[in-house]
């Protein structure tokens, strides 16, 4: 029954399963041991997939970055006024959290302690930057207000976006009085930009 499984198994399937139980138990609580029982297969089985546990975090943690770094190559985000396309990837960013929810909270919950963590630690500050690089240049724009600090301005907007792993559950949405996503992103553009642009 076992080989079946494991033939049946995939790495995406596996790196599903094993993000779950990353996010439920955190990762240093989590052992191969957790692993297998959670997928229903052998440990070997696992590591016919992969090397190990890191390697799971490495491509859970790629998956998320892999769709916000991808937001910056977008059209809205690299055309028109800066004011514009930080917008455009406030809009984005939290749309690819939606879509990839689990991904994006186990990137959020990383703390260093392995080598995967530190690269994906590494690179969340570079997408940051990125976009305080964008928020600066709408500031120089005059787009933006200047008796704001540009730096606590961005950390509070990334704060905001990122409480959404938090309390957005999708299923809410659909149909029992929850947000959409559509308009969830909206909301969260309006609050933020309404305050930070500068009334022309």
């Amino acid at each position: 029954m076992t080989t079946a499984k494991r033939d049946t198994y995939t790495p995406e399937t596996l790196l599903t399963v094993a993000v779950r139980v990353f996010n439920e138990r955190g990762y240093d609580g989590t052992s191969m041991e957790h692993l297998s029982k959670a997928a229903g297969i052998s440990k070997s089985s696992i590591y016919h997939h992969v090397a190990g546990k890191e390697e799971l975090l490495r491509r859970a943690v790629s998956r998320a970055l892999d769709g916000l770094f991808g937001i910056l190559d977008e059209p809205g985000a690299v055309r028109g006024r800066a004011i514009e396309r930080v917008e455009y990837v406030t809009r984005r960013t939290v749309e690819v959290l939606m879509a990839e929810l689990p991904y994006v909270t186990l990137l959020l919950r990383v703390r260093g302690n392995t080598k995967a963590e530190r690269w994906a630690l590494e690179r969340r500050r570079e997408f940051d930057q990125r976009v305080a690089d964008l928020m600066k240049a709408a500031a120089a724009d005059g787009d933006l207000r200047t008796d704001v600090d540009i730096r606590m301005a961005t950390r509070l907007l990334f704060g905001m976006i990122n409480s959404l792993v938090e309390w957005y559950r999708p299923q809410a949405a659909e149909g029992h009085g929850g947000v959409d996503g559509e308009q969830l992103a909206e909301t969260v553009v309006r609050l933020a930009f309404d305050g930070l642009r500068t009334t022309h």
